[in-house]
Formats: structure tokens, C-alpha cells, sequence
């Protein structure tokens, strides 16, 4: 059975509708955070799958001062057409719904997160502040004329009248990173600790797949392990993650569903 189609069964197999809590939270426990929206076993629309994974962002471990992040590829293992979701990714980005974010750690890995969350966690984040009039500046003048993952002096000196002192305070704020000499990479505040969380949750989740006899774990002997501290984004948030990133196939079984390393 090819990738995809194991892909589709997975979906099928183990994330049918059931009723769950309201809000997303990640225990500190290891405990699996769990979301109330449900997802159709086969999804053609982008949007729904990208809001299905915003439910299921832990915004408590944040204390709900960052947007919530989906990862592109996360939307890959809930969309079966990979090139409807860059289409439709780019028509909402286009359109100013979302913005895509390139967190440094893979240049092929962007987040994207919903234009409001962004605005409204930013502005709360910089409120009263030193550097927050250039912050929303910032966010009236670039966010919403430039619809790129970066930006370059030349832009922000002229086309938005930004002086060096309010750049320096965008960078400090964190709506800015470094890209290189002259150009900025549009940034989440925070999105460092995300990052953080994201890069040792992945590695404990693969570790604990490749530890088995086979490399290969049933889906639902997984989820029946006790969820490693390591894993605070959820283990749901991880196994969109890991399955979008082809770093796992999903194999069926009488069983259930299998996850089985990748060969690398």
C-alpha cells in the first residue's frame, strides 16, 4: 500500500469523532491534550484540518501568550492532496488569514498561525512596554501590506518609515529575527520555548518507536504508554508531526494501526 494511502487509513482508523474537553490542555504530567473539535477521516479542506490542529495546541503551557503554531506539514497527514494544501496555504496567506513563520531549526519546516491569534498575542504581549508604539506600527503598516516570511531594510526604511532605533525594538520584541546582513525573518514572540518543546518532543517520541524489537509500535499501545515529560506539546500534536514529516509510516494491521520508522 503506498504512503499515502496508509496515510488516509490511519486517519480513518484511529482519529474518528469522540467527544472531548473544551479547551486544549497540556498536562505537566505527560498527560495528552486533548481538543472537543472533530475531523472528518478524510479531509479535502485545508482550513478545517488547520483548525483542528489549532484546538489541539496546548496554549496553557504557554499561558496562552503565544498564537498557536501549526506546523505545514502536520497538515499533511490530515490532507490527502499535499498540493491542494500549498494552494489553499497560499491563498489564505494572500488573503491575510495567515501568516507563515520559518522557526530556524529545518529551512523546509514553517509554521503557520492564524492572523488575529498573531495580532492579538502580540499586541497583549507589548502592551505598555517600551518599543510597543513601533510593535504596532509593525503590525498596522507591515503585517498587513507583506505577506512574505521576511523582510528587508530597504522596505522597512522606505516603505514603511521605520527608523533603526524602532527596528532594534522589533527585534526586541521578538516580532523580528535576524535573517542575515539588512533582512529580518518575521518571528513569533516566545517561539523560542515552542521550538524547545517541539525539537525534544519529537526526539523522545521517535526514540520511543525506535527502542521497540521492530522499530514499530501499534498506535494504540502508544497512546496506552505513559506519555514521556519530555512530550509537553501532547502526544496527538507529535503524531501529526511525525506522520507529515514522513518520519513514520503508517501501516494496517488486524491489530490496528502501525507506526513504523521510516528507513533512513
Amino acid at each position: 500500500m503506498k504512503t499515502m494511502d496508509r496515510k488516509r487509513k490511519f486517519i480513518c482508523d484511529t482519529f474518528k469523532v469522540k467527544k472531548r474537553r473544551a479547551e486544549p490542555v497540556a498536562n505537566f504530567q505527560g498527560e495528552d491534550n486533548v481538543a472537543n473539535t472533530t475531523l472528518p477521516a478524510k479531509v479535502q479542506d485545508t482550513r478545517a484540518a488547520l483548525q483542528y490542529l489549532v484546538s489541539i495546541f496546548p496554549r496553557r503551557l504557554f499561558e496562552d501568550s503565544m498564537p498557536p503554531v501549526v506546523l505545514k506539514h502536520q497538515l499533511y497527514s490530515l490532507v490527502q492532496d499535499r498540493t491542494a494544501v500549498d494552494r489553499q496555504l497560499s491563498d489564505m496567506k494572500e488573503q491575510g488569514e495567515i501568516r507563515m513563520f520559518q522557526h530556524g531549526f529545518d529551512t523546509d519546516v514553517f509554521g503557520v498561525v492564524f492572523t488575529e491569534d498573531y495580532t492579538t498575542r502580540v499586541r497583549a504581549a507589548t502592551e505598555g512596554k517600551a518599543g510597543a508604539t513601533a510593535v504596532h506600527k509593525f503590525l498596522e503598516k507591515v503585517l498587513t501590506t507583506c505577506s512574505d516570511i521576511s523582510v528587508g531594510k530597504e522596505k522597512m526604511l522606505l516603505q514603511h518609515s521605520f527608523q533603526d532605533r524602532e527596528i532594534s525594538q522589533l527585534v526586541h520584541a521578538g516580532v523580528l529575527t535576524v535573517r542575515d546582513a539588512g533582512s529580518w525573518w518575521l518571528a513569533i514572540p516566545g517561539a523560542g520555548r515552542f521550538v524547545k518543546y517541539f525539537m525534544n518532543g519529537r526526539k523522545t517520541l521517535l526514540g520511543t518507536i525506535r527502542k521497540t524489537k521492530y522499530k514499530e509500535v501499534l498506535l494504540q499501545d502508544l497512546h496506552c504508554r505513559k506519555v514521556p515529560p519530555n512530550v509537553k506539546l501532547g502526544l496527538q500534536y507529535h503524531i501529526y508531526d511525525i506522520i507529515g514529516a514522513d518520519l513514520v509510516d503508517c501501516i494496517p494491521t488486524t491489530s490496528g494501526t502501525l507506526l513504523r520508522l521510516a528507513d533512513t
